[in-house]
């Protein structure tokens, strides 16, 4: 992979993001002679990783200029910035927005590999991540699994060998060059989840989707570094509607005619699936009273041709809605209504609805509900299953981040647990004692709280107090192996390992 300067230069100008060149000649909207024929081999926004041939982003809110001398005098000549800096380099190309240039650029150098593939892109407040999984297994069928995908637990280049991704979605730079891999790998197919921080700190700029989903949108992520309002929240979310060929939408969302109403406006073709006939659903999902794993697919209009019979291995109401706008981006992108069955029945979601069973006979639930209508939707659901027991819930919130959380917690803590066990999930730079103080603070029931700091221990705890006929649910970690303390991913035996240990021991 290679750029070249001018190459460069075009692209900035086509996107107006190009303020000037900065060299020995001088302040110029041209490239300086010396430079005609200058091209980079690597592209970075590390400055612990260049060399004369890499083409250096000054990028993030804690970008210092020492980087950037460090970079030069480690030989670096070029850099991208929205303002000059006082180093030798040979050339500053300065930009009126680094994540934009960045982006712009990254997707050049990797020669637009989102091109090569066919590219979904799921949105919404809860379920991003099982919808994900859904489509991957849905379309292994299609593909003789030619899917990779990118995803808040794991993610598949190569569509058989999984990785943890820090981002829900990378930096632009990154995601371009995973999915040139992809690519490389003979992948057809690239399945994502797309964040709101995406569209909000232009991770995704100038890219579209072939399909897009935008399954919900209720209060998350709200907080001084990431959203200062709902408003805020919803805006970047919807970004997707706009950037993307085919559009499915939830009827039964929030703000549903909004939705619409975006869609339309941009001109986007779009599908709506829900739960009961409306004029607006295309497609419909409905239970079957008898097994609460089975569901049916039905429309007035089947042009994708995938209504009929389905059956889960996950639980809860919830994930059928998933499973079925899986089954609509899968349908889009080429798969067939056998496909579609066999990769529902098929999927399994690491840290999703895994259950367990306790010494005792008390069921254990591990999943990753991690924000308020996830948490209620799970508990509501455990909760149904076990109506003669008490419910038990192991639960932390996040440090520096997303702190409506604490409160939406102790509200359906208050409301759907019987005891509620704080500790600690990712933590970050905060207390997590301080943390499961706030939790406790919103709980406005006479519940049973106990505050255990030691996840593992607080597990130990919730099974040791468990009876036969209960259930205990280990909220918000899922399958995730590590814990986020200060600025370090800190290993973690995870939940569901913990548990069975425990249980097995």
């Amino acid at each position: 992979m290679t750029i070249s300067l001018e190459k460069i230069r075009e692209c900035l100008l086509k996107e107006h993001l190009l303020k000037e060149f900065i060299s020995a000649e001088g302040w110029s909207l041209t490239l300086p002679t010396s430079l005609n024929n200058k091209t980079f081999n690597t592209v970075s926004y590390d400055s612990r990783t260049v060399n004369a041939d890499t083409l250096f982003f000054c990028k993030g809110l804690n970008f210092k200029s020492e980087y950037l001398e460090k970079a030069v005098k480690s030989g670096l000549d070029v850099y991208v910035a929205e303002q000059p800096y006082d180093v030798p380099a040979a050339l500053g190309i300065i930009v009126t927005d680094i994540k934009k240039a960045m982006a712009v650029l990254s997707m050049a150098f990797y020669d637009y590999p989102q091109n090569k593939l066919k590219l979904i892109g799921f949105t919404g407040t809860k379920g991003k991540t099982t919808a994900a999984y859904f489509t991957k297994f849905i379309l292994d069928q299609a593909t003789n699994k030619k899917t990779a995908m990118l995803s808040t637990m794991n993610s598949t280049l190569d569509g058989q060998t999984f990785f943890k991704s820090h981002l829900t979605t990378p930096e632009s730079l990154d995601l371009y060059q995973m999915m040139a891999e992809a690519v490389k790998n003979n992948m057809t197919h690239f399945i994502m989840e797309v964040s709101s921080q995406a569209y909000k700190t232009n991770r995704v700029y100038g890219l579209f989707f072939d399909v897009g989903i935008f399954l919900n949108i209720t209060p998350d992520h709200i907080s001084p570094i990431e959203h200062p309002t709902f408003d805020d929240y919803f805006y970047c979310k919807r970004q997707l509607i706009k950037h993307s060929k085919t559009m499915i939408l939830n009827h039964e969302s929030d703000h549903f005619q909004l939705l619409k109403e975006t869609a339309e406006l941009h001109k986007v073709p779009y599908l709506v699936y829900g739960d009961q006939s409306s004029t607006d659903a295309d497609y419909i999902y409905q239970t079957t009273p008898d097994d609460s794993l089975a569901f049916s697919i039905s429309t007035e209009n089947d042009t994708l041709a995938v209504s009929g019979e389905y059956h889960l291995r996950l639980g809860g109401d919830f994930n059928k809605g998933n499973a079925l706008s899986a089954v609509l981006a899968s349908a889009l992108v080429g798969a067939t209504r056998k496909d579609c069955q066999q990769g529902i029945k098929e999927t399994t979601v690491p840290g999703r609805m895994e259950l367990l069973t306790n010494k005792n006979g008390a069921k254990v639930y591990v999943d990753y509900a991690h924000n308020y209508d996830s948490l209620k939707n799970l508990l509501t659901f455990v909760k149904e299953e076990h109506p003669s027991g008490r419910l038990l819930v192991v639960i932390g919130s996040t440090g520096n981040k997303a702190i409506s959380r604490r409160k939406d917690f102790g509200t359906v803590l208050s409301e759907l647990a019987d005891i509620a066990i704080l500790t600690t999930d990712d933590p970050a730079d905060e207390n997590p004692a301080d943390i499961c103080a706030e939790i406790a603070g919103h709980i406005t029931t006479d519940i049973q709280i106990e505050t255990v700091l030691d996840r593992g221990e607080a597990i130990k705890e919730a099974l040791s107090l468990s009876k036969p006929a209960d259930a205990v649910v280990l909220a918000g970690k899922g399958a995730d192996l590590y814990q986020k303390v200060g600025g370090e991913d800190t290993p973690y035996e995870g939940d569901f390992s913990i548990a069975e240990r425990l249980i097995l021991g």
